[in-house]
């Protein structure tokens, strides 16, 4: 782990200072004094160590949430707010990389995801969970076909809120939280039930109970 550590260090501080990547992992790993064939031991190449500082970010971000004792009791429109503010305060800790490593992404993200595989399959399993548990408290109604892609909604919300922050030029990023906090609860009442299912539940019954 420490070595990884050590790695990871390196190359954010290299991209950093030179505005690119390494020229060769040979060069690289000359520079930290050790030999190219110990840095294969650990990733395939750059993108590599990009896609796993991603994935390391929403490690923190879940692991961060699991140890507080009050995100237990959260509704799940609770959770996921926590979620996005939780990632943002560790992101914010690594902005410089972070917007480095975003923007050189190829576009549009959504379609061409390239380093943030690893931390699309990690978001899309948390978002997966929520989804579940929201159904079963009731928060979240199963609707035909679309039900199937409320987990592809959120992800493209995650893009949207990721890309949103990178952008922010307000003082404490204050115009992401808004954009969080609009559209999560956005989201959540869609996913929820709404006027239209009443007025459904109504029509069902009139029809199961019409008079001959």
């Amino acid at each position: 782990m420490e070595k990884i550590e050590k790695i990871q260090k390196a190359y954010k501080d290299y991209v950093l200072e030179n505005g690119t990547q390494p020229p060769s992992v040979y060069i690289f790993t000359k520079k930290l004094k050790f030999p190219e064939a110990e840095f294969y031991e650990y990733y395939n190449n750059f993108e590599s160590i990009d896609s796993d500082i991603w994935l390391g970010y929403l490690k923190d971000t879940l692991q961060t949430l699991e140890s507080d004792e009050v995100y237990a009791g959260y509704s799940v429109r609770e959770k996921f707010l926590s979620f996005y503010y939780t990632l943002i305060e560790i992101l914010k800790k690594d902005r410089s990389f972070v917007v480095y490593s975003y923007k050189s992404l190829p576009q549009p993200v959504a379609r061409h995801v390239g380093v943030l595989h690893a931390f699309k399959n990690g978001f899309q399993n948390y978002a997966t969970e929520i989804v579940l548990e929201g159904r079963e408290s009731k928060e979240v109604v199963i609707r035909p076909v679309i039900s199937d892609r409320y987990v592809d909604g959120l992800w493209l919300q995650c893009l949207y809120i990721l890309d949103f922050w990178i952008k922010d030029t307000s003082r404490g990023f204050e115009s992401s939280d808004t954009a969080i906090e609009k559209m999560v609860n956005t989201s959540f009442d869609l996913m929820g039930k709404s006027v239209v299912d009443t007025v459904l539940d109504l029509a069902k019954f009139v029809y199961q109970n019409r008079r001959p």
